[in-house]
C-alpha cells in the first residue's frame, strides 16, 4: 500500500474538463495504491477548520464522469490567502485528514492559493497545480492553452453561429459580450473562427484606462462600413475586460459593482452591454441612423458545457501527469503538457515580481495571429482614411461630410503593428 495520500480540490469558476481532470488522477493513484480525498467546494471550508465536508474517492466513483460539465467536488472562490490563520487552518485540515499531497484545479488565483499553502506547508504537504479556466489566461509558455479553454469556445462558436443567422434574417446589430475578466483570449478565440462582423479587446489599448467613446465610435465605425456595402446586420463580440479598462466613475454608473473573494469585480454582472448599447444607438441616431441593436452575455452558459473529445484526452493527460508528479514526489510545480510530454512549472517562474501573484497572459496583438484574425474584421481601419473615394462612401451613409467624418473616426481606424513574415515568391520548378 502507497502511504501517499493525496487530496483534490478544485477552485474558482467551472470550466470543461474538470471532471476528466479528477477522473484521470484518482485512476492513476488509485492503481498505485496510494489514497484519494476530494475536497468539497474549494477551501471555504478548511478556511473555517472543517474537515468534514470531503469524501474518499474510488475508481467506480469517477469511471466515467469525463463526459460531464461542472465539477463532482464542486467549487468556490474562497479565498485563503487572506487572512493568515485561514492559510494555517487549511494546513492543519490537511494534516487533520491525513493528506500530504494536496493536488489543486483552478487558475490564477487558485495557483496563487496553492503557492501560498505549499509555502505554509514547508516541505510537509506535497502541492501540485493543473491550470484550468475558460479564460485562457494563466502564463503558461506560448501555444499552450488551459483546459477549457476548447470547449467553452466551441460552445460559444455554436451561440454566435446561430445570433449571426438572426442577425442576418432580421437586419439586427448584436453586440455578445464574452467572458475574459483581464484578456480577450476567449472573445478573440469565438469571433475569429466564427467570422464576427468585429471582435473587440482589452489589449487594444495600450493606456491603463480606456475612454468608453474610443469603444463607442470604433462600434458605430463599424456598423457604417457595413452599411457602405449594402449590409445592415452584423455581430461584435466584446471582451468583458473592456469594462475593467473603464474608470471607477463610468463603472459606477453601470450600477452596483460586487467583488469576489480574490478582489476582482464582478463583471457579468454589471449592465456593461446594455450601457454600450443604448450609447451606440444614440450616436447612431445623431448621424440619421436608426438601428435595432441586441445586447447578448456569453459566459455562464460555456463553464459547464461537455468538454470535447480534444478536451477529454487533453485532462487526461493533465490528470495523469499531476499523479505521476505526486507518486514520484514533486511539488511546488504547475502542470504543464509541452510537445506531448509532461513539464512541471515551478510555482515561482508563473509569478510576477512586481506584483508577487500570478502572472496573466494577454493577448499579442503583435502576433502574427492577431493580424490574421484583423485581417476578416470589418471595422474602419487605416487604409480607409487613406483614400477620398472611401471616406465619401462612408460618409454619405450618415449626415456627415467627409470631412466631418474623417475627423471624428480616423482616430478609431486600426492598423496591425508587428512583425510579418514576407515569404518570397519562389518560381516553381519545371
Amino acid at each position: 500500500m502507497n502511504d501517499l495520500t493525496a487530496g483534490i480540490i478544485v477552485g474558482g469558476g467551472p470550466a470543461p474538463g474538470i471532471n476528466g481532470v479528477i477522473r484521470a488522477a484518482t485512476i492513476k493513484l488509485r492503481n498505485h495504491g496510494a489514497r484519494v480525498i476530494g475536497i468539497m467546494d474549494g477551501f471555504s471550508h478548511l478556511m473555517k477548520g472543517d474537515t468534514t465536508n470531503v469524501k474518499d474517492l474510488e475508481i467506480d466513483d469517477v469511471s466515467i464522469i469525463h463526459f460531464e460539465g461542472g465539477s463532482i467536488l464542486r467549487t468556490s472562490r474562497a479565498n485563503p490567502t487572506k487572512k493568515k490563520e485561514d492559510l494555517q487552518k487549511v494546513v492543519e485540515g490537511l494534516e487533520k485528514l491525513g493528506i500530504n499531497c494536496l493536488i489543486t484545479i483552478g487558475g490564477d488565483d487558485t495557483c496563487y492559493s496553492a503557492h501560498k499553502v505549499a509555502k505554509e506547508a514547508e516541505g510537509r504537504i506535497q502541492v501540485i497545480h493543473v491550470p484550468k479556466t475558460i479564460d485562457n489566461d494563466i502564463n503558461l509558455p506560448h501555444g499552450i492553452r488551459t483546459f477549457g479553454f476548447a470547449s467553452a469556445r466551441s460552445f460559444g462558436v455554436k451561440i454566435v453561429k446561430a445570433i449571426m443567422n438572426d442577425a442576418k434574417s432580421t437586419g439586427r446589430w448584436y453586440l455578445v459580450i464574452a467572458m475574459g475578466r483581464k484578456a480577450g483570449h476567449l472573445a478573440l478565440g469565438i469571433g475569429s473562427p466564427v467570422g464576427a462582423t468585429l471582435t473587440v479587446i482589452p489589449e487594444e489599448r495600450r493606456e491603463e484606462k480606456m475612454d468608453l467613446d474610443w469603444l463607442v465610435d470604433t462600434l458605430v465605425g463599424a456598423i457604417i462600413k457595413r452599411m457602405s456595402v449594402g449590409r445592415d446586420y452584423g455581430v461584435a463580440v466584446l471582451a468583458e475586460g473592456l469594462a475593467e479598462k473603464l474608470s471607477a466613475d463610468q463603472l459606477a454608473a453601470m450600477g452596483q459593482l460586487e467583488y469576489d473573494e480574490h478582489g476582482h469585480p464582478r463583471l457579468s454582472e454589471i449592465d456593461f452591454g446594455k450601457v454600450v448599447k443604448t450609447r451606440v444607438r444614440e450616436e447612431l441616431e445623431k448621424l440619421g441612423i436608426k438601428k435595432t441593436i441586441v445586447e447578448k452575455d456569453i459566459g455562464y452558459e460555456l463553464r459547464c458545457s461537455d468538454p470535447t473529445s480534444f478536451e477529454m484526452e487533453y485532462v487526461k493527460e493533465l490528470g495523469f501527469s499531476a499523479a505521476k508528479h505526486a507518486l514520484m514526489g514533486g511539488s511546488g510545480d504547475m502542470v504543464s503538457i509541452q510537445d506531448g510530454a509532461f513539464v512541471p512549472i515551478p510555482f515561482y517562474a508563473i509569478m510576477d515580481p512586481s506584483t508577487g501573484r500570478t502572472k496573466v497572459r494577454m493577448v499579442d496583438i503583435h502576433a502574427e495571429a492577431y493580424e490574421m484574425a484583423l485581417e476578416y474584421m470589418i471595422r474602419l481601419k487605416v487604409e480607409d482614411f487613406k483614400s477620398e473615394e472611401t471616406v465619401k462612401k462612408l460618409a454619405a451613409c450618415t449626415n456627415l461630410t467627409p470631412e466631418q467624418f474623417r475627423a471624428r473616426f480616423e482616430k478609431v481606424a486600426v492598423k496591425f503593428e508587428g512583425p510579418t513574415a514576407v515569404i518570397p515568391y519562389q518560381q516553381p520548378h519545371k
